[in-house]
């Protein structure tokens, strides 16, 4: 069973870690060693041979545990980044419960500075509704900016298959806006691939994903997609915003 705590406050580059450019160089070097498609076992591979876990990071939406599974049977005890904005469906926070209690990981709860009712005062009711980039700002980019300064590395589980602004993903990058080499095993993985992984493994997974909800965020700007619609077309519909900017 895993064990669980809370997100750091925020911390300067620990001394622990290594330098900027040494970590640019491994994450030049892992791009051009792992390529286009390799293998999600043997990109983190690449990552258990040339990172601790204590300086390694798993950011999960859990919407499905795949990623954590994967990455645990390598690294197992890594911490996994949930986080939880306040505005999440109960079925995700079931996820993340059952995925703190069957798999070989660190839950680590990522919080915003401020509740929900916190920001409601501060920025007037129902912000998402308003400016849904201010939101995720406050509730996604600064709480996990601020919880990464702690890691060398964080993989995440971007697809290329989830819409035309993901088509690009790499392998491995060096993430410039965090400050810390990217890695995502599963951009050449479709969703019924992902599916299927999860479904042979028995891993845990979010109902909505079988209610029509390919692409879950939080319950009041994610609804579920028609067949055929592209699988982010249920988040903020109805607006221009296409990504809540951890991946931008």
């Amino acid at each position: 069973m895993s064990t669980e705590r809370v997100s750091p406050p925020v911390v300067e580059r620990s001394r622990d870690l290594r330098p900027t450019d040494e970590l640019k160089a491994l994450a030049e070097a892992g791009a051009a060693e792992l390529g286009w498609d390799t293998s999600a076992q043997e990109v983190i591979g690449w990552v258990a041979r040339n990172f601790a876990v204590e300086a390694t990071a798993v950011a999960c939406s859990m919407a499905d545990a795949v990623l954590p599974a994967l990455v645990a049977d390598q690294l197992p005890g890594v911490d996994v980044l949930f986080l939880d904005t306040g505005y999440h469906f109960p079925e995700t926070y079931a996820t993340r419960n059952e995925v703190a209690e069957n798999l070989r990981v660190t839950i680590v709860d990522v919080t915003p500075k401020q509740t929900v009712a916190e920001q409601d005062a501060a920025e007037g009711k129902d912000l998402f509704s308003r400016d849904p980039g201010r939101c995720c700002a406050l509730r996604k980019v600064e709480p996990l900016h601020a919880a990464l300064a702690g890691y060398e590395l964080w993989f995440t589980g971007v697809r290329r298959d989830e819409a035309p602004t993901r088509a690009g993903t790499p392998l491995v990058t060096w993430d410039e806006k965090n400050g810390l080499v990217k890695v995502n095993p599963v951009a050449p993985w479709s969703f019924d691939e992902l599916v299927q992984y999860s479904e042979d493994h028995l891993l845990p997974v979010n109902p909505l994903l079988a209610q029509g909800y390919p692409s879950i965020g939080c319950a009041p700007c994610t609804r579920p997609v028609a067949p055929g619609e592209d699988p982010r077309a249920g988040r903020w519909s109805g607006t221009d915003k296409t990504e809540c900017g951890l991946h931008v």
